[in-house]
């Protein structure tokens, strides 16, 4: 998940057990806040807490496979992508995120702070 043209500072932001399964942790960044998903298979996304449609917190919608449901008007975002799905159209950014030895490493800019 690390494509991107940028630099970037991969920052330890927590334990994979501080973000509950099928939940989200939200950590606070100059860019904004950055959303972190966990899966019901422990798969670790990350996303501008954000909804492409109202600015909505995704990191308050429900977790359901590899899409979270946003909580103000149910736009579904693939956490993958985080592209809405069909009908809707909008995109979110996605920041790059890693799992070592059980913690979560987000890809921020070069000289971004937590």
């Amino acid at each position: 998940m690390d494509g991107n043209d940028f630099s970037v500072r991969w920052r330890d932001v927590g334990s994979l057990l501080e973000v509950p399964r099928q939940g989200a942790r939200v950590v606070a960044t100059p860019g904004g806040d950055i959303a972190i998903f966990r899966t019901a298979g422990d798969a670790v996304f990350a996303l501008d807490d954000r909804c492409p449609h109202k600015g909505g917190p995704l990191s308050q919608g429900i977790v359901h496979g590899g899409s979270v449901t946003c909580p103000l008007h149910n736009w579904v975002i693939d956490l993958a992508t985080g592209r809405a799905a069909a009908p809707d159209e909008g995109c979110v950014r996605c920041i790059p995120v890693r799992l070592e030895k059980g913690r979560i490493l987000l890809g921020l800019p070069e000289g971004a702070r937590r």
